[in-house]
């Protein structure tokens, strides 16, 4: 995480002044508690109250034999079965269903695939292939993506990838597995992304005056982002259903908050931008500081602030395609099917995602002149202790 810039935030800066450090672990300490505290009265305790079916089991293997899905003079029936395929399961070699159909997948010798196993009315044992097996390839692309980024960013590539693989433990540790058990999905989103802006921030970029700044920024933009996304949803009266995956996930967790789960995603979704701004805003004041340590807080503020609108105007680009683009299927769906524009944009799904992208959005300008101050007001502070000119109003 982070952006591109000439060294590490704080960096040939000035040390800190022992007053300034003492007020910043007096912010950042009980913040780190109250969000220890929040692990643990959150933490998923308990069994899982989603069921695994009894009669179906996900098994890997690969194709030794296949026959077509459909001939070409049958039509296919959409999810319907026509094709056959041997598959090797370990040292076993069974004979499994191919499904036919658009979204069928398409398989052949020495293909990696995904069947389901389950019992027929008769007792006995029925295969039929599902998917295809990508893990192996996902392994490789993320090893190509790691061994790119160690290339270039060396140990401070090394500290991004282990602040990443936190960033995922406490998602998949902690996040969804809360979420599951049924705990408050807002509170568990504002929780868990504490903890990984405290693990990511500190291991990748170091502990210093200058990265808690950056911590706080972006820790005041989530709680923005939080209560601005819980206004909206109430104004909007978005509930968090109407897409599929909303109605599967109603029936296999009976009770989950669908409407905290949309507030939840809007934090998360949010999270790695701000990280990105808060460092690069911090790094902007340390080299504008470098140049010219005479430059007081105000001046440090004006001329970072500058380099922050220009950042923020390209990322609220970025943020609402990648929003748009996750959608593109959906509208496509909604404007084929004769819907006018208004009705398109303020159906329950596309309005959850409107409000994702323009509260993110928000979130993530707040952040710049927070974050921008906060730089600038340690820095300037730090240049002026270590310049021996005392602080204002100190004797």
């Amino acid at each position: 995480m982070g952006a591109g810039h000439s060294h590490e935030p704080g960096e040939s800066l000035p040390p800190a002044p022992a007053e300034l450090r003492r007020i910043v672990t007096a912010i950042i300490v009980p913040l780190v508690v109250a969000t220890l505290v929040g692990l643990v009265v959150l933490w998923p305790r308990g069994q899982s109250p989603q069921q695994a079916s009894d009669t179906a089991q996900r098994l890997h293997g690969e194709i030794v034999s296949a026959t077509p899905a459909c001939p070409r003079e049958v039509p296919a029936q959409p999810g319907g079965d026509c094709g056959t395929a041997q598959v090797r399961i370990g040292d076993t070699v069974v004979d499994a269903v191919v499904p036919s159909g658009p979204s069928a997948p398409v398989v052949g010798v020495g293909d990696d695939v995904v069947l389901i196993g389950s019992v027929d009315a008769e007792g006995g044992q029925r295969y039929a292939v599902v998917d295809h097996d990508r893990w192996g390839w996902l392994l490789a692309l993320v090893a190509l993506f790691a061994a790119a980024v160690i290339a270039f960013a060396r140990w401070r590539g090394v500290a991004s990838l282990v602040g990443l693989v936190v960033s995922f433990a406490v998602l998949l540790g902690f996040i969804l597995p809360a979420i599951v058990r049924g705990e408050p999905p807002l509170w568990v989103a504002i929780v868990g992304s504490a903890a990984i802006m405290f693990a990511v921030i500190y291991l990748t970029h170091g502990v210093s005056v200058g990265t808690s700044m950056a911590l706080l920024g972006t820790l005041a933009a989530l709680v923005l982002t939080g209560l601005l996304g819980l206004l909206t949803t109430n104004l909007l009266h978005l509930t968090g259903s109407g897409s599929d995956e909303a109605a599967i996930l109603a029936n296999v967790l009976a009770g989950v908050d669908l409407r905290g789960l949309l507030l939840a995603g809007i934090i998360i979704g949010t999270l790695g931008v701000l990280d990105d701004v808060a460092i690069t805003q911090l790094a902007i004041v340390g080299e504008l500081s470098l140049a010219d340590p005479a430059l007081n807080a105000r001046q440090l503020y004006r001329s970072a602030i500058k380099v922050g609108r220009s950042h923020v105007a390209s990322v609220v680009n970025t943020i609402i395609l990648a929003y748009a683009g996750a959608s593109l299927p959906l509208m496509l769906l909604l404007v084929t099917a004769g819907t006018g524009t208004r009705d398109v944009l303020s159906t329950q799904v596309l309005a959850a995602e409107i409000v994702r992208g323009v509260v993110g959005t928000i979130g993530l300008i707040a952040a710049v002149p927070i974050t921008t101050a906060l730089a600038a007001w340690a820095i300037a502070r730090s240049h002026r202790h270590a310049a021996g000119d005392p602080a204002p109003g100190a004797s």
